[in-house]
């Protein structure tokens, strides 16, 4: 695991916490020296913060996707939902704001870390919380019954299964759905709400495709607590 942070108490609390938890952990306090690093070890996953003193946060993700795909979680004093948005658009895994619960970062960086173990394990179906999706015969079932969805709702559920556990942006399932030639946020909606209403038990409380507000959605998992 590689920490990016300028704050040393920061520093030094993640490495203790992490490293007690089995975590092998390197820090850094730089985007150069994040870099660097990248480049001359590997990293399963990433904890960057945005207020480098040498790089914009943003352009440490977009230079650490050049060298790898290990999950980057951002830990970051920024709330601003623009600045969420555009870091999970560069290739961000997850965001949490600081002040944070420790607990909070552990559980979301075993999320990140089973979704790339997935990923490299089989990509060919997704299994979880009674949702099956298998890629390659475009079929969906939910407790074994299986789900009829049109071939656009069957394309953003893909998006979501394929990143499960993860926040995927409205930008993302727009590029998705319609191949980035649509941009109304509006389109996404609706059609998340259909599959809601073919998926979930109660779609007015839906418990599978979560709404993360202003930003996107995320399709909760078996092994996610609540967050």
């Amino acid at each position: 695991m590689l920490v990016i942070d300028d704050e040393l108490p920061i520093l030094r609390v993640l490495k203790s916490t992490l490293a007690s938890s089995g975590f092998n952990v390197m820090t850094v306090p730089s985007g150069a020296a994040a870099l660097q690093t990248v480049a001359q070890s590997v990293a399963d996953v990433i904890v960057l913060d945005l207020g480098l003193p040498d790089m914009d946060g943003k352009e440490v993700i977009q230079a650490l996707r050049e060298w790898t795909k290990a999950p980057i979680v951002v830990l970051s004093a920024r709330h601003d939902e623009e600045e969420r948005i555009a870091a999970l658009d560069l290739g961000a895994d997850d965001y949490i704001t600081k002040p944070f619960h420790m607990g909070e970062l552990q559980a979301r960086l075993r999320t990140a870390l089973r979704h790339a173990q997935r990923q490299t394990r089989d990509a060919s179906t997704y299994s979880g919380r009674g949702l099956e999706v298998d890629f390659d015969r475009r079929v969906v079932k939910v407790l074994k019954q299986e789900i009829d969805l049109t071939a656009k709702e069957y394309d953003l559920l893909t998006c979501l299964a394929r990143h499960a556990g993860q926040v995927v942006t409205h930008k993302q399932l727009l590029a998705a759905g319609w191949g980035g030639t649509v941009t109304d946020t509006q389109f996404v909606r609706v059609y998340i709400g259909q599959i809601r209403q073919k998926l979930e038990a109660d779609p007015s409380a839906p418990d599978l495709i979560l709404t993360e507000p202003g930003i996107g959605y995320r399709l909760r998992t078996d092994e996610e607590q609540s967050l």
